[in-house]
């Protein structure tokens, strides 16, 4: 995805372990602390040593992936160069695109899946969707299994801002012909607290895409890769999907940029990262991707295990997010995406029920016991339905809408900028 428009458990200690235990096996330098960008501050918490072992690597998300906008100008077209190139340089699975909006490409097809799958390589789809035909969209997405797509990435931007009610429909639709298990990803933005109106927490929610790939283009944000790593874990940590760094090897970032990410990403701990794109590579960023040394993690980092600090005042997708949690653990709460007196009466409760200090905001503990439930799943395409008279919601306990009140709420900044054209994540 290039710079383009298309471009549970309570604070459970063996979470803290897990994570700590794939970053480091030794910590010793303190990290500097992410920039927020708007939610204000936040709770620290240190890694813990290791309890549990790490989980297994067996999907396609597993391997250092390499992103193909288009086929045609990716070795000129030669599907057998980019098979010995993927060997050559430690690239496990090549993102595809399959789709724009309600169009298939016809670049992914059957022929060319079965060829790549010969030469060991798994094959991921990746469509970019607006939201302005989601029904049409989960087509073109189902359409992309059908045709032997070993994993599906959801490109989703700019556009979807604000469509609540039009990802409901896309990921309902999408999972009613894919199944529930299908590995699926997001490939969004990275800075979550600068998208206040972007449904995160409807793509990464129960029933949508079980991985994060955020587009972490360090040298087009204008940050550092340590930064980019920090600031991003902090805000994507809460959706509970496993994260794997998508990073840039376009704009000409430089070998040791690019070697240092993929070693923060073996800090971080989640999964390998993957590059856009294919062909905006050259020949000695190949050399860095495929170098063995640079997987191994940063020696001295100290990974620190951090959620942003909620309170009242705030607005946006993270408090839908913690709003649905409440709602899921028997708390009765609109889900407006507005932290008001409301909710932070709501969450004092929690934290009394939970053996918590009763402060009303939600700190690092106070999200840990949140995510020990399953959040609430508002059904945000839903319509009223007039009956005897009277307006009925399908739900008792939260009233459907299109989507919360904080949907209305404009981009605090773009990170990536957008840049005329179709086509790229």
């Amino acid at each position: 995805m290039s710079p383009s428009r298309n471009h549970r458990r309570r604070a459970l200690p063996a979470l803290v372990c897990v994570l700590a235990a794939l970053a480091l096996a030794a910590v010793l330098a303190p990290a500097a602390p992410a920039a927020t960008g708007g939610a204000g501050q936040f709770e620290s918490e240190e890694a813990a040593p290791a309890e549990e072992a790490a989980p297994s690597r067996d999907t396609p998300f597993d391997r250092q992936g390499m992103w193909i906008w288009y086929v045609s100008r990716s070795e000129r077209g030669s599907v057998a160069a980019i098979i010995a190139r993927a060997r050559r340089h430690d690239i496990g699975t090549v993102y595809v695109k399959s789709g724009d909006a309600g169009h298939v490409w016809s670049q992914f097809n059957r022929g060319l899946v079965r060829r790549l799958h010969r030469g060991g390589l798994d094959v991921c789809a990746w469509q970019f969707v607006y939201g302005k035909q989601p029904v049409a969209e989960a087509r073109v997405g189902a359409q992309s299994v059908k045709r032997g797509a070993d994993c599906l990435a959801i490109d989703a931007e700019g556009d979807y801002e604000g469509r609540y009610a039009a990802a409901d429909r896309y990921i309902r639709g999408l999972r009613a012909r894919i199944g529930e298990d299908f590995p699926v990803s997001l490939a969004a933005f990275p800075y979550v607290d600068y998208h206040p109106a972007f449904p995160y927490s409807v793509f990464l929610g129960p029933g949508g895409a079980q991985f994060n790939q955020p587009q972490m283009y360090w040298k087009t944000i204008g940050t550092s890769v340590r930064t980019i790593f920090e600031h991003t874990y902090l805000y994507n940590r809460i959706w509970e999907r496993p994260i794997y760094p998508l990073g840039q090897t376009y704009e000409g970032p430089g070998n040791a940029a690019l070697k240092l990410f993929r070693r923060y990403a073996a800090s971080f701990g989640d999964g390998p990262p993957s590059w856009w794109s294919w062909q905006e590579t050259r020949g000695k960023e190949w050399g860095a991707l495929g170098a063995n040394r640079a997987a191994r993690p940063l020696a001295g980092y100290r990974l620190n295990l951090e959620y942003p600090l909620l309170r009242r005042g705030d607005r946006g997708d993270t408090v839908v997010w913690a709003q649905e949690h409440l709602v899921g653990a028997g708390a009765e709460l609109p889900v407006t995406g507005l932290f008001g007196k409301q909710t932070r009466a709501t969450v004092r409760a929690f934290q009394r029920e939970e053996g918590l200090e009763a402060s009303g905001e939600i700190d690092t503990e106070t999200w840990g016991a949140l995510l020990a439930y399953r959040p609430y799943r508002v059904r945000w395409a839903a319509t009223r339905k007039k009956q005897g008279g009277k307006a009925e919601s399908s739900s008792a306990r939260a009233t459907p809408a299109r989507r919360p009140l904080s949907a209305a709420l404009p981009a605090k900044r773009y990170e990536i900028p957008p840049r005329g054209g179709a086509g790229s994540p």
